[in-house]
């Protein structure tokens, strides 16, 4: 099994940046690829970013791309999610997750592709 653990959430204004960490432990060696989703107040989950743990590739949901950037730190099992220029409808909580052994039939973008996840870390931005 892998534990993970989000750090970094909080409140900032519009137009601010917030950086989010990631932390790994346990079966690392499984670890294939690694996510963010959010959760705004009354909806879905959604995809944000992931990033390829070995060849780091990275991917990104429309809505972030030129504002999120997705980075990984094999040596300390960390992925960061560097969020700049920040909109009140980037208000959520903020989700990690694990792929195990590989990406399945559901693809990188969908949750149902993530074997392990965070507890979540809330992200507040005021307009």
């Amino acid at each position: 099994q892998v534990q993970l653990v989000e750090s970094g959430g909080g409140l900032v204004q519009a137009g601010g940046s917030l950086g989010l960490s990631c932390a790994a432990s346990g079966s690392t060696r499984s670890i294939d690829t690694i996510g963010w989703f959010r959760q705004p107040p009354s909806k879905e989950r959604e995809f944000v970013a992931a990033i390829t743990w070995r060849a780091g590739n990275t991917y990104s949901a429309d809505s972030v791309k030129g504002r999120f950037t997705i980075s990984r730190d094999r040596a300390k099992n960390t992925v960061l999610l560097q969020m700049n220029n920040l909109a009140p409808e980037d208000t959520a909580v903020y989700y990690c997750a694990v792929v195990a052994w590989g990406i399945g039939n559901h693809g990188i973008y969908s949750s149902r592709s993530y074997d392990y996840w965070g507890q979540g870390t809330q992200v507040t931005v005021s307009s």
